[in-house]
C-alpha cells in the first residue's frame, strides 16, 4: 500500500496555498504602499500620485484575479 497523499489532494491543497499567498502577498504590497508609503492618501501629496496607485492596484488585482481564474479552471 503507497505511503502519503493521494496525488489529487495534494494537488488541490497546493492551488489553495498558492491562491492564498498571491492574495495576501498583493494585499501587503498595496497596505504598505498606501499606508507607509502614503500612497493612498490625498494629504500633502499631489492627486496624480493617489490615482496612480489606485490604477496601478486595480490593474494588478484585474491580472491577479485572471490567473486565479486559470489556475482553477486547469
Amino acid at each position: 500500500m503507497e505511503q502519503g497523499w493521494d496525488p489529487d489532494v495534494k494537488k488541490f491543497l497546493l492551488k489553495v496555498l498558492n491562491s492564498i499567498s498571491l492574495v495576501l502577498l498583493w494585499m501587503l504590497v498595496c497596505a504598505t504602499l498606501g499606508i507607509y508609503y502614503k500612497l493612498g492618501h490625498t494629504s500633502g501629496n499631489p492627486i496624480l500620485y493617489p490615482i496612480i496607485f489606485y490604477a496601478f492596484m486595480t490593474l494588478t488585482l484585474f491580472f491577479i484575479i485572471r490567473h486565479l481564474i486559470k489556475l482553477w479552471n486547469k
